[in-house]
């Protein structure tokens, strides 16, 4: 059975329920009385054995703590095997399952952390996560409050051309960045040694095979394709990991005041992109991308708070692994008046989406439990 690693305490007694994470990375979380017991890591769905483990895992948890669970919380990815097992499980167990957003959980997970209730302004960058409308998100501005969530604004979408491929070959990203930017012509001379580098300017022309996404990972994926410093991924990560390190290495850099753009529900890198093409030293790049999308996102945040009237940021999702995306966004933040929540005890990453929906799945049957009171 899955060690649990962490037992953090709620503000309260609340009923049994089962959380069971997303497709990578997966996690449990299970409440009992006033506790969440995160597992340790199980691992990625997409390996049979996982699968297994999870499976086991997941009964045997109950057991352990000699629990059912009222409910069953699950990320809103139908094709997840977590999604299939939660289901399962509900039906097996006669209870309700819960769908949770995927970003929706990374910020509540926080809020978890901290204990906090109450409206915060989530700000989510990850790589990937089914939105609302289907679509891939993973750069999200939103507006949370227990198990209500509210999008208020996103990254500018870049094309993903070929789909999934583009995630793990990230000169296609900074193909879809010149696109964007109108210079798709300097795709087959700037990647000659990419046989489908005419193909993929051909797909971006057309829009064949180029879903749309408004992730911060894959605008990692741009610049370091721009910069040509990993125009393919050997693991999960690996741009943005050697973006991060060119960046520190080089020592800070004031940020390109005219790198974005910013309206009430979009953010848009596209004119740091542009300067990112131009730019011969990568470190330089690096550190000019990081200290400009970090003005970025501070001024959007401000933008909403003074829009909003909500005065807290709870920062979630694998990008605030990137501990110097982090630090400059906190810099940037410095004397605005806004409190900051970011993940101390457990992952910002997917690892933590369980105990994300198991916040929200706390809050939705203490909901249901006050609606049953005034009836």
């Amino acid at each position: 059975m899955a060690a649990i690693v962490k037992v953090l305490p709620l503000m309260q007694s609340a009923p049994p329920l089962l959380a069971l994470g997303g497709g990578l990375k997966n996690t449990l979380c299970l409440v009992k009385d006033d506790a969440a017991h995160l597992s340790e890591v199980i691992g990625d769905l997409d390996i049979l054995d996982n699968r297994r483990r999870l499976q086991a895992d997941a009964t045997a948890l109950c057991e352990a703590l000699d629990l059912t669970p009222q409910l069953l919380v699950h990320d809103r990815h139908p094709d997840f095997y977590s999604t299939e097992l939660a289901e399962a499980l509900a039906a097996r167990h006669g209870v309700p399952a819960l769908a949770v957003q995927h970003h929706h959980a990374h910020i509540a997970a926080v809020c978890a952390e901290h204990r906090h209730r109450g409206p915060v302004l989530g700000l989510a960058l990850d790589g990937f996560g089914l939105g609302d409308d289907a679509q891939a998100w993973g750069g999200e501005l939103l507006l949370v409050d227990g198990e209500a969530c509210r999008r208020l604004g996103h990254l500018m979408p870049l094309a993903l051309p070929g789909g999934d491929r583009a995630a793990r070959e990230p000169w296609r990203m900074a193909a879809a960045a010149l696109h964007a930017l109108g210079r798709s012509d300097e795709i087959p001379r700037r990647w000659p040694g990419q046989p489908a580098a005419a193909t993929v300017q051909g797909m971006l022309a057309s829009g064949f095979n180029c879903p749309q996404t408004s992730s911060m990972g894959r605008l990692f994926d741009a610049a370091a394709g721009l910069l040509d410093v990993c125009p393919k991924q050997q693991y999960e990560g690996e741009a943005a990991m050697t973006l991060q390190q060119r960046a520190e290495r080089h020592g800070p850099v004031a940020p390109l005041t005219d790198g974005y753009r910013t309206t009430d529900d979009r953010l848009d890198f596209l004119p740091l992109l542009a300067c990112l093409a131009d730019i011969s030293d990568a470190g330089a790049g690096a550190a000019l991308f990081h200290a400009t999308v970090a003005q970025g996102l501070a001024d959007w945040l401000r933008r909403a708070a003074d829009l909003t009237g909500i005065r807290v940021v709870a920062c979630g999702g694998g990008c605030f692994l990137n501990r110097h995306l982090l630090q400059g966004l906190q810099q940037a933040l410095a004397g605005s008046g806004l409190t900051v929540l970011t993940a101390q005890r457990v992952s910002p990453g997917d690892s933590g989406l369980a105990l994300g929906q198991a916040w929200i799945g706390l809050h939705h049957l203490q909901a249901l439990s006050t609606h049953g009171e005034q009836h």
